[in-house]
């Protein structure tokens, strides 16, 4: 999710597993859905807003992590969507969020998902480009 001044929606999140990261809303596909009926979806339900489609596929990755102590192996599809500034409706308690500008993004100190993200987009590639797999 990207604001008309180019600041970035993300996520912060902090788990035992994985650690601290920095993430933009997203999930898993549920069977039959297409890869930009799940953005839409997964961007309703983590934030509330139903308003925004994918635009274009940025990139794609995998990474290898434990999620309650089963090894698993993620294939992720990085949509742009593009829209104002604006809170998570409704807000969960629980939920760490910023709006990063590019200079925020890119001294953030903190990794961030997927890895590269800030060059990505500050020089949008023509055709997504693929990362494979990062360890």
């Amino acid at each position: 999710m990207l604001s008309p001044s180019g600041a970035v929606f993300l996520f912060r999140e902090n788990n035992i597993e994985v650690g601290v990261h920095w993430l933009p809303p997203g999930g898993g596909i549920d069977p039959g859905e297409s890869p930009e009926q799940c953005v839409r979806r997964e961007l309703w339900e983590e934030t509330g807003w139903t308003d925004l489609a994918p635009q274009r596929l940025l990139c794609t990755w995998e990474h290898d992590f434990t999620h309650q102590g089963i090894p698993v192996r993620q294939h992720e599809h990085i949509y742009v969507t593009s829209g104002p500034e604006r809170d998570p409706v409704p807000e969960s308690p629980d939920a760490h969020w910023r709006w990063l500008s590019p200079e925020a993004l890119a001294g953030l100190g903190e990794p961030i998902w997927p890895p590269r993200l800030a060059d990505l987009l500050a020089g949008p590639p023509v055709e997504p480009v693929h990362l494979g797999l990062v360890t």
